[in-house]
């Protein structure tokens, strides 16, 4: 058994146990490993003063930064669906 399994079985078994502290201290450590760190790495690695995205804190698509078109700056005119593609020959 890897370590990565080994850790995931720890940590559900805290969990059933109702050892919440241990099982989140075991949930780091398997993201640690599964993000590439060694065993040592990750069993020394203090985790205890990071806090987790909660999903959906920042909003739909606001990871992404906002552009603010400069000064002056207008939106050009749609062009019209009716006359797209056809030549003025006639």
């Amino acid at each position: 058994m890897d370590e990565i399994e080994r850790v995931r079985i720890e940590m559900e078994a805290a969990a059933e146990a109702l050892d919440f502290e241990q099982a989140r201290r075991l949930r780091d450590r398997l993201a640690l490993l599964r993000g590439g760190a060694s065993a040592a790495e990750a069993a020394e690695a203090e985790t205890v003063g990071l806090i987790r995205q909660q999903p959906g804190a920042m909003g739909l698509g606001t990871s992404q930064q906002r552009m603010t078109p400069p000064p002056g700056w207008k939106k050009p005119v749609k062009p019209d669906p009716m006359t797209k593609g056809r030549s003025r020959k006639r």
